[in-house]
């Protein structure tokens, strides 16, 4: 099983995840792309990237606004996967979305 991340990796992670912020204990980043076939873009590629990492994010779609969340459930909080991800996650919405 993956280690929790101690509060002080989770600031250090929070200083270069700049997007993101720490909401009940996971990694939230929302993300607004240009149209609803953009965001479903991002998400697409997001897919790709969790199913081959092993590790899938909370992914909320409105629209063309997209929440993603990351924590390790079987952990109970962060670990150094859900910060992974979550810069995998920002070079893809940056790949895309500009």
């Amino acid at each position: 099983m993956a280690e929790l991340l101690s509060d002080q990796d989770i600031g250090k992670a929070l200083g270069v995840l700049s997007n993101w912020r720490l909401v009940e204990g996971g990694l939230v980043r929302e993300v607004e792309l240009a149209d609803f076939p953009q965001a479903i873009q991002v998400v697409n590629r997001v897919a790709e990237i969790a199913e081959n990492d092993n590790h899938h994010p909370d992914i909320d779609i409105r629209w063309r606004t997209l929440t993603f969340r990351c924590s390790t459930h079987s952990a109970g909080g962060l670990t150094a996967l859900d910060v992974s991800l979550a810069a995998e996650i920002d070079g893809v919405v940056e790949a895309i979305g500009g």
